[in-house]
């Protein structure tokens, strides 16, 4: 008979946890969900989301089997706990796994015989056996006999319709065998498919190179971006010619940088563990090195591109199409709309924002409201750049009524207007 878990505990109600949280939810598992931040957790007690891809709804749906709290005593009864906590970097450039401490810490004092505690936060190969793993037995209780340990890396891509969590495979790698297994266990009932590795160090390396893939991609396809416009070339056209080919291409897009709390971490995660093997990661630096590089290079698409019609960039209205890293979701954490604020703020520029999913903005010192869109205000812009490409956008009517576009996603390049300058 399969092993089924009834009571399931998820540290951290962010972009990974909570989904999680619900989907177990669900599936008639009682769940108790953790997170430190109490404003988080009385909205979800009020069926208040503040993440796009969970609706209020999904939440008064799981009541009865779904319960946030602040409490880790909660935990106590719980047959698996799952770990979904934040993992940035440090100002430093180093992994900064406080949160995955914290969580441990919290969690020590209720764990129990035969209790499940699975890892989700992105980190640095051998985290769960070296870190997690000591800090659990502190409880008194063995990590692979007394209580199971195991590593999943999550996948969620917000705003994605297609690609969920239940769709998306999902690896595992347990401490032993049996913790293997048991970890096979809880996540299918929620996955379709689920993937065992040989070992936590595993997973967490796969996850590792699914974003360090796509780091480096995108870092060789913004060199080509720069590299096409001093040729003179289309990279968009480009980019539409090498995806006729169907087999050994896959596209990549260029941008205004690298954001999101993946594709800019994770792989500066695992160029500093190289190091600690005295390997010193090259092409993960050279890629970091490049998309950092581009928020400067629009700048200076912006800057020239107002040189043209007579105007400095100091004291210039610029106005940015979207801030959250990516179309369709409300988080600008790591956005490089962030970055762009404060490179032109710093050469005298007069920026504001616009989003519909990002009501209001605080960073650095930086406070603002997103403004209304309408024609006077696209007028009125000395230049407006297209840095998220939410869907809900026309693009032709933007193009009409603002007297300069830096397009840096490509989304106007069909409509060969003479006010707008691509990346």
């Amino acid at each position: 008979m399969a092993l089924v878990f009834q009571k399931v505990g998820v540290i951290g109600l962010g972009y990974v946890g909570l989904p999680l949280a619900l989907a177990f939810a669900e599936g008639g598992v009682k769940v108790i969900g953790v997170d430190t931040n109490a404003q988080r957790v009385q909205s979800l007690r009020r069926h208040r989301s503040y993440i796009v891809d969970i609706e209020d709804e999904r939440l008064q749906r799981s009541e009865g089997r779904f319960f946030p709290t602040t409490e880790y005593a909660a935990l106590q009864d719980c047959d698996a706990v799952i770990i979904c906590v934040p993992t940035p970097l440090a100002k430093t450039g180093e992994p900064d796994i406080s949160c995955i401490l914290s969580a441990a810490e919290g969690l020590f004092p209720h764990l129990r015989q035969g209790m499940l505690v699975v890892l989700e936060s992105t980190t640095y190969p051998g985290t769960t056996e070296e870190v997690l793993k000591p800090l659990l037995e502190r409880s008194g209780l063995k990590a692979g006999q007394d209580f199971y340990l195991a590593y999943s890396p999550e996948r969620i891509d917000p705003g994605n319709r297609h690609w969920t969590l239940r769709n998306v495979p999902k690896l595992v790698g347990g401490l032993t065998p049996a913790c293997t297994e048991r970890a096979i266990a809880l996540y299918s009932q929620i996955v379709e498919r689920v993937v065992p590795v040989s070992s936590p160090k595993v997973a967490e390396t796969a996850k590792l190179l699914e974003n360090t893939f796509r780091a480096v991609n995108i870092a060789l396809v913004n060199e080509f971006a720069v590299l096409c416009r001093r040729m003179g070339i289309s990279v968009w056209e480009v980019l539409d010619a090498a995806s006729t080919k169907p087999f050994g291409f896959m596209r990549f897009e260029p941008g205004p940088g690298i954001g999101g709390h993946c594709i800019p971490v994770d792989p500066l995660y695992l160029a500093w563990r190289a190091r600690e093997f005295n390997h010193e990661a090259r092409f993960i630096r050279l890629a970091d090195a490049i998309n950092k590089m581009m928020p400067e290079y629009v700048v200076s698409l912006i800057t020239d591109a107002l040189n043209e019609r007579g105007k400095p960039l100091k004291g210039s209205q610029i106005l940015l199409l979207g801030v959250a890293y990516k179309p369709g979701v409300n988080d600008y954490r790591e956005s490089p709309a962030l970055a762009l604020v404060e490179l032109l703020r710093a050469k005298g520029a007069l920026v504001a924002y616009h989003d519909p999913f990002v009501p209001s903005v605080h960073y650095n010192g930086w406070q603002a409201q997103s403004v209304t869109l309408t024609e006077e205000v696209l007028a009125q812009s000395d230049c407006v750049v297209i840095v998220t490409p939410h869907e809900g956008y026309n693009w032709a009517w933007i193009v009409t009524h603002a007297p300069l576009v830096v397009d840096t996603r490509g989304v106007t390049r069909h409509l060969r207007a003479e006010n707008v300058v691509l990346l």
